[in-house]
């Protein structure tokens, strides 16, 4: 907004308290205040929100694909063929087969239930997500019948289990005797450990070569699933349904909105509703600018009026007073981005510094699925935080303002 010359010194005067308008000074301050810190928390909220969301899906999909041809029963037959027509589909980017089963894992007296995962040794190599994330020994190391194993984290942890350990998986579908089944028990080497960072599957996943998962499971060639990736994970449900037909006698195809809808919907309500419990402080600081101005406009009255009668015409006056406000929220808008990203910055120290304070684990990962807090600042959502911000700020200016340009200097100094 341009000024005159005269009306950016009234501009000026008027932004510094004068004597006997401190209570004006302060409402303005409680103002800036207000802006800043609903700014502040609008990008740091939702930028934790962007994060958890991208680095559950990023993990998640990364390990299991965007969807998944699972035999009836656990169980596909004739999965070579299944796995050519799986790539053969306009859209699919990988195909990869997959046994998957819980079981139970024993180490130093400790018992855990685990989830073996078995995958092609060209596969886990190729992994993305299992290869960036080995915090001890070697993924090469998997080999069939080499008896070694790739653990996670948590699990490790649990176990008190580490590189060089022993694991022993039991599997209750054993061998038949006369007196019942026998579980059947394996002994593997720890050869690797891993952290993905989402906590089930660091609690959870033991991954082998795909052929000893099926002597360990007594599947022969069979295999559980074929995980599936494809282009574009939002349309996997229009890219798949080729498939989804062909397949539609043996298998059924789930894609990723299905096996975790609940979690990514209630990501999504949370978000939502975050945002507006969130912007409900920024629109109090907008009625806080209003507060402010109207006391400003009855204590500069006088003075509009004195500027009235020495020519100044309507539109300068709303415009001091406009900028006025505008000012106070840009301000406030610039000084919470600022805030907002340093805490986005140093969040896990500001994390830990309040769980210190406080004695409690406020980022639990057994609760939270994720091992470390997220962020990913959306450059949209951020300049639309900034435009919502800057937009109160200028509604609130309106009133006061049309008010100061509507002072009648004949009313004002009739008496003086």
């Amino acid at each position: 907004m341009l000024l005159r010359p005269y009306e950016r010194a009234i501009f000026k005067r008027y932004m510094l308290p004068q004597r006997g308008e401190g209570f004006i000074f302060v409402a303005a301050a409680f103002s800036f205040v207000a802006v800043m810190l609903g700014v502040a928390a609008l990008v740091v909220v939702m930028s934790i929100m962007n994060g958890v969301r991208a680095d559950l899906f990023e993990k998640s999909v990364g390990l299991n694909g965007h969807a998944v041809v699972q035999g009836f029963g656990g169980r596909l037959d004739n999965w070579q063929e299944v796995l050519k027509q799986a790539r053969a589909t306009p859209g699919v980017t990988s195909a990869t087969p997959l046994i998957e089963q819980p079981l139970l894992g024993t180490s130093n007296g400790r018992v855990e239930g685990i989830l073996v995962r078995g995958m092609l040794v060209s596969d886990i190599k190729r992994n993305e997500v299992l290869n960036g994330k080995v915090l001890q020994g070697s993924l090469d190391t998997l080999t069939p019948g080499s008896g070694n194993v790739a653990i996670g984290s948590e699990l490790a942890r649990n176990l008190g289990a580490q590189v060089g350990s022993t694991i022993t998986i039991i599997n209750p579908a054993g061998r038949s005797t006369p007196f019942g089944t026998v579980p059947r028990e394996i002994g593997y080497r720890v050869s690797a450990i891993f952290e993905i960072g989402i906590y089930d599957f660091d609690k959870l996943f033991v991954v082998m070569p795909m052929e000893d998962a099926q002597l360990l499971l007594l599947t022969g060639n069979q295999i559980g699933m074929i995980e599936v990736k494809t282009t574009n994970p939002d349309k996997v449900g229009e890219i798949l349904e080729p498939l989804r037909e062909k397949v539609a006698a043996q298998a059924v195809v789930t894609d990723w909105r299905q096996m975790n809808s609940s979690l990514f919907e209630a990501l999504s309500v949370e978000r939502v509703a975050m945002f507006v419990i969130l912007s409900l402080i920024v629109l109090v600081a907008a009625f806080n600018i209003v507060s402010s101005l109207i006391m400003l406009v009855r204590a500069k009255t006088r003075d509009m009026a004195i500027l009235r009668t020495m020519g100044a015409p309507r539109d300068a006056v709303l415009r001091i007073f406009m900028a006025i406000g505008l000012s106070i929220g840009i301000a406030g808008t610039a000084v919470g981005m600022i805030i907002g990203f340093s805490l986005l910055y140093f969040r896990q120290g500001v994390l830990r510094g309040a769980e210190f304070i406080t004695g409690q684990p406020l980022w639990d990962p057994s609760i939270r699925f994720l091992t470390e807090l997220p962020s990913k600042p959306d450059p949209v959502e951020i300049v639309g935080i900034a435009v919502m911000a800057i937009l109160f700020s200028f509604l609130a200016t309106l009133y006061p303002a049309f008010k100061a340009a509507n002072t009648d200097p004949v009313q004002v100094l009739r008496y003086d």
